[in-house]
This record gives structure tokens, C-alpha cells and sequence, in this order.
């Protein structure tokens, strides 16, 4: 367990603003941004790292420093971000690839699900291209792809795991023993831009919370990371065969 101080608490409203509010504002960026995106001839998908870019990473890692500067007016997280005790290495070794391997399996078998929503309740939002559906040049794939692993795979994810599993998640003692539960469907939500995927990440993200709510921190930033890195993967795999074709 955590042993920090206890942590100030936050009001029910306050915690649904918080988690909400940012994803939001990166939705309306990237719909705003997708036109232009466009007719610069990139997938949509470099539209979000954008607005992962200018939204995600400066508003909610500004808001954590901002916090830790007003308990100590300097830029701080001491305080400000919880689970952060460390832990033997070996435990990274074994819940690491836990939760990897079982949020992995959730979003492999809940596809099938996601195409649903997707196609029934969300068919009128635009999809989230990959552009590795054909029709780009590979110049415009490897700059696409280094704004995935940057602000997708590296910086998105780390902040998202300060602000939403160090931040947010301690101050929900409002829920009780079900702020796990209400966390993983909050962290859903808070991703506009994909509706569909809701019950997939809200079940998918759940052991990844369980596991960082006692233990550490950093073991939700990996696992965070490795799964969005797959898309990195995918994306660089994609590009090689261009090349060797």
C-alpha cells in the first residue's frame, strides 16, 4: 500500500470535472483538427496526437504542477501524485506482464463488441483512422507514426497515469470500494474521440487500476505504455513491408 499522507479528498463534482473536462477538450481539438489534417494528406490519427499534443499533455500535467506549486510554491509532485512507493523489482516482473497479458485478452475479445457499438450507436462519429488501411505515402506514415510513439506511446501515457491513477484516483474515497470500478468507466468516458470503446477500456483498464491502487505507480505507467506502444508496432511493421516491397 501507499504510504504517503493521507491525501485531501475530492467532492463528487469536482472528481467528474477533473476527469472529464480534459478529455473533452481533446475531443473538440481533434474534431477540429481532423479537416485540416486531411487536406494536409495525414490520417486522421495524427489529428489526436495533436491534439494529444497541445491538450493532453500541457493541461494536465500544468494542472498537477500547478497543485504541487500551491503546497509548495515551487513545481512539485511531492504530495500531489500518490502511489509512489517503491517496490521490489521482482513485483514489476510479475505484475507487469499480469495485467498486460489481461487487459490484452479483454480488448482482443471485446472487439467484436466495439465493432458493434461502433457500427450500431456510433456509426454517425467519425472513425479513428490508423492509415495503415492503404492510400498513404510512407514519408507521411513515418511522420504519423513518430507522433504516435512520442505523444500515444511515451508522453500521453505517462501523464495520463500521473494525473488520472496518482491524482485523481486517491481522491475518490467518495466511491468507496467501488472507485476502482468507477475510475476504469470515468477513464473510459474521459476518451470522446472513441465512445465505442467504453465497456472494453472500462473493463480492460480495471486490473491495471486494482493493481496500481496497491502497489505502485509505476507498474500502471509500463503496462500503459506497452499497450499503447502496439500501435507503434503495428505502424512501424506496416512501414518496413512498404519498403521491402
Amino acid at each position: 500500500m501507499d504510504r504517503h499522507p493521507a491525501v485531501e479528498q475530492h467532492s463528487v463534482v469536482t472528481s467528474l470535472v477533473l476527469h472529464l473536462l480534459p478529455g473533452l477538450l481533446i475531443g473538440l481539438c481533434y474534431w477540429a483538427l481532423l479537416q485540416p489534417v486531411r487536406r494536409w494528406g495525414y490520417p486522421s490519427i495524427m489529428a489526436l496526437m495533436i491534439a494529444l499534443a497541445l491538450v493532453l499533455v500541457p493541461v494536465e500535467a500544468g494542472y498537477l504542477l500547478y497543485q504541487g506549486y500551491r503546497k509548495h510554491g515551487r513545481l512539485s509532485l511531492r504530495g500531489v501524485v500518490a502511489y509512489r512507493t517503491p517496490i521490489p523489482i521482482w513485483q514489476y516482473l510479475i505484475w507487469v506482464p499480469v495485467v498486460f497479458v489481461a487487459a490484452g485478452i479483454v480488448f482482443t475479445v471485446m472487439k467484436p463488441v466495439d465493432a458493434f457499438f461502433q457500427r450500431t450507436l456510433f456509426g454517425w462519429l467519425p472513425a479513428l483512422e490508423s492509415g495503415l488501411e492503404g492510400g498513404y505515402s510512407r514519408g507521411v506514415l513515418i511522420a504519423t507514426y513518430a507522433m504516435v510513439a512520442i505523444f500515444g506511446a511515451l508522453l500521453g501515457p505517462v501523464v495520463e497515469e500521473f494525473y488520472f491513477r496518482g491524482y485523481l484516483l486517491p481522491r475518490m474515497n467518495y466511491a468507496g470500494k467501488w472507485a476502482p470500478v468507477l475510475h476504469s468507466f470515468l477513464f473510459a468516458l474521459y476518451h470522446v474521440f472513441t465512445p465505442w470503446l467504453i465497456v472494453t477500456r472500462t473493463l480492460a483498464l480495471l486490473p491495471l487500476v486494482l493493481v496500481v491502487q496497491r502497489r505502485n505507480l509505476t507498474i500502471g505507467i509500463i503496462v500503459h505504455v506497452l499497450l499503447n506502444m502496439l500501435d507503434v508496432v503495428a505502424g512501424v511493421s506496416y512501414i518496413i513491408a512498404m519498403v521491402m516491397s
